[in-house]
């Protein structure tokens, strides 16, 4: 395996009260916390279970986040890296994009998992333990949003953005000063982003349009790899991907 995904690696980073995100080692997918006084929604769950327990007991330790229960778990696109960690959140209230279910059998996430080097026995045990932790998502319509409260005030909005990274993308808008954009694999600042099969290209500029508009000027996007980055970053990628794919505005 590339690596023991979980306590190593960097620190949880305060995007803006009471939302953090930690980016994890090995494949440098982000995690994303928000807090509310009902408790913590979680953006992705890492690439394991393993790896998602460890992310449980490091929340414990966060001020304003230790003890509150993760009620809800927004995942943003099915890849294992971001996905298969959902398995240590059971009984938290899973949302994704219209779609998702359909694409977290366990066969596919294990050999996506193998692929990109992770041990084929522990994956397919991760797989399956995400299929017995999950048994229902809550799906967001293609272009829809919905309004989840997290108590005391805090609300968070879930939008299908997508599709473009996969034909499942979900982003998570924290309002708020600074307003807070998790973008899932929609934006990545570690690298070039990652077009798979099962990536929408024709469609990943507008999905970037969107996220702006969601987000606007000033706030803080959060990609699915690498640091947070700011409005123009992503207007930018968004230029670059419309190049690289043939995309005609």
């Amino acid at each position: 395996m590339v690596s023991e995904q979980g306590v190593p690696g960097q620190a949880w980073e305060d995007v803006a009260a009471g939302v953090w995100r930690r980016r994890l080692p090995g494949w440098d997918e982000t995690v994303g916390v928000v807090a509310g006084e009902a408790g913590l929604l979680l953006v992705d769950a890492g690439p394991s279970p393993r790896a998602g327990a460890a992310l449980r007991r490091e929340l414990a330790g966060i001020p304003g986040a230790g003890g509150l229960p993760v009620r809800w778990l927004v995942i943003t696109h099915p890849h294992f890296d971001h996905v298969l960690g959902a398995a240590a959140f059971a009984g938290a209230e899973v949302y994704g994009a219209a779609g998702l279910s359909g694409h977290l059998a366990p066969a596919a996430l294990a050999a996506d998992a193998v692929r990109h080097g992770m041990d084929e026995a522990e994956a397919a045990e991760a797989a399956e333990a995400l299929r017995a932790a999950v048994p229902d998502v809550v799906e967001v319509a293609g272009g829809g949003e919905l309004v989840l409260g997290l108590g005391g005030g805090r609300e968070v909005v879930v939008a299908n953005a997508g599709p473009g990274h996969t034909g499942h993308d979900l982003a998570v808008v924290v309002p708020g000063e600074p307003r807070v954009v998790f973008c899932g694999d929609l934006v990545e600042e570690s690298g070039e982003p990652q077009a798979g099969e099962d990536a929408r290209p024709a469609r990943w500029p507008a999905a970037l349009d969107r996220l702006l508009a969601l987000g606007g000027e000033r706030a803080r996007y959060v990609p699915g790899h690498g640091a947070v980055v700011d409005a123009a970053f992503v207007r930018a990628q968004r230029g670059a991907l419309a190049r690289r794919f043939g995309v005609v505005d």
